[in-house]
């Protein structure tokens, strides 16, 4: 019987069953948005069909009149595993990638004042734009690493990975223990602040220190 065929987990973006993204993971972005930074992670879920990959366009969607930006570290998954101690966390890492969290902040508002999920707000399609995939040797410090992002060529966000509220061993370890990772899946460790709206026609332009740029026209 032929062996079944390893996975490419460069292309994660293709096969990967979910997206666990983190908020308020930074207390400059909490405090710009007038929320208290929590005591353990606080965790949402983006679907796959969220990715977009470069070449392609955001689209702000009908009903939304505050598209925001929020630029992110993504972590891939690359072995699989269930309740992770922190000290082995970074064995389950395949490598990066850099990825917007695209958020209708209007509709996020009303559903905290609802006191409902944020669903709505966060899981559009082309709402989760991501890099190519960066390696672990590319990226050898990701929790010392500067995270950028413009609008039109002006800065908005500018932010170091070393400011998280929680690690990312911390954040494997924690979500493991309610979901299990799996390969391909992606964790996105939250946002530094300067977040802010785009409409159609603008141009966001994204880095992950001087390692990678990318580019997204919005519509």
């Amino acid at each position: 019987m032929a062996g079944r065929a390893a996975v490419d987990v460069r292309a994660f973006a293709s096969f990967g069953r979910k997206i666990v993204a983190v908020g308020r993971n930074y207390r400059e972005h909490a405090a710009e948005l007038g929320n208290t930074v929590p005591t353990v992670p606080l965790i949402f879920l983006k679907p796959p069909s969220s990715y977009l990959g470069e070449g392609n366009s955001i689209i702000v969607p009908d009903g939304c009149s505050e598209l925001h930006h929020e630029v992110e570290l993504g972590v891939v998954i690359g072995k699989p595993g269930r309740t992770i101690p922190e000290s082995h966390a970074m064995d389950h890492v395949a490598g990066y990638a850099l990825a917007l969290d695209m958020t209708a902040r209007d509709l996020q508002t009303a559903a905290k004042k609802a006191g409902a999920p944020w669903t709505l707000a966060k899981g559009y399609d082309t709402f989760c734009p991501i890099s190519r995939f960066i390696t672990k040797d590319e990226l050898a410090c990701p929790e010392n690493t500067q995270l950028w992002l413009k609008v039109d060529g002006t800065m908005k966000q500018d932010g170091n990975t070393k400011d998280m509220v929680f690690t990312i061993p911390h954040l494997i370890g924690y979500i493991s223990r309610i979901m299990s990772l799996e390969t391909g899946d992606l964790i996105l460790t939250g946002t530094p602040s300067g977040v802010g709206p785009v409409v159609s026609g603008q141009t966001i332009t994204a880095g992950l220190g001087d390692i990678l740029e990318m580019k997204f026209s919005v519509a």
